[in-house]
């Protein structure tokens, strides 16, 4: 299988390293900064400036900022046929807007993806557009798979996934950001303060994952009547931090819808 990789900057190159560790041998990636460019070919990669490479590959990744993609698909029609597999990782563009540039019958994949991909912990929500076959849809995910988990679903649900699991790190990237704060004005030493936070919210995040509880049952279970954690949490509810959250999460959601 011949892969194209459009887009060569952090995620273009991050599926990039995981496809080339998960095995895949026969990638290309198109990357009009030269810097870049350079870059990946040091690492090994084929590399080229011009669309026109992606010609003959079976799958095509375009890893574009969502404003780029009407230009990038005009360029990239004439070297996409009906047999090629489009992938789009670009936030908010839905599949009917790629089928309707590109040739009928052309297999688009809608994919959003997040950072901890960097180091094979990602997830991607996957939704599969009107001409995608059910081998063809198991040939990204299994592609995919290679940066983290793949959830498939109905591309009704992807400006949600996007709030969630896609703008989903940078809100634990916040709460990391204010814990050390905190310990920090407590009286910590700034390492000591983020070795404490980034180890509990790791330790946290496997616990919930490896967990048969909810969320919010294990947090129960940590919160005693009037001990420490209950006077954050208080705190927290007086100040809407919850309701902060959510709000946060619904004005992704609208931006993503905003964006398609």
């Amino acid at each position: 299988m011949r892969i194209a990789v459009v887009g060569g900057g952090v995620m273009g190159g991050t599926l990039l390293t995981a496809m080339a560790g998960a095995g895949y041998e026969d990638l290309v990636v198109v990357e009009r900064s030269e810097q870049r460019r350079l870059a990946l070919a040091d690492q090994g990669f084929e590399t080229s400036a011009e669309l026109a490479a992606v010609a003959g590959a079976d799958v095509v990744l375009l890893v574009t900022k969502p404003q780029d993609v009407p230009s990038v698909l005009a360029e990239l029609t004439g070297f996409v046929d009906a047999e090629v597999t489009v992938v789009s990782l670009a936030a908010g563009v839905r599949t009917a807007t790629i089928e309707e540039a590109l040739v009928d019958g052309v297999a688009v994949v809608r994919a959003m993806p997040n950072t901890p991909a960097v180091i094979g912990l990602g997830v991607f929500g996957v939704s599969p557009g009107s001409a995608v076959s059910s081998a063809k849809l198991q040939e990204v995910v299994d592609l995919l798979s290679a940066g983290g988990d793949v959830v498939v679903l109905d591309e009704s649900r992807q400006d949600a996934v996007t709030a969630i699991s896609g703008s989903g790190p940078a809100y634990l990237f916040y709460l990391a950001e204010h814990m050390i704060a905190a310990g920090v004005a407590a009286g910590l030493e700034e390492e000591t303060a983020q070795t404490l936070a980034v180890q509990t919210l790791n330790g946290a995040a496997q616990l919930l994952s490896q967990s048969s509880e909810s969320a919010q049952e294990l947090r129960r279970r940590v919160t005693s009547p009037n001990g420490t954690t209950h006077a954050a949490i208080t705190t927290f509810d007086q100040l809407g931090v919850g309701a902060g959250v959510e709000a946060g999460v619904r004005a992704a959601i609208g931006r993503s819808a905003e964006l398609g």
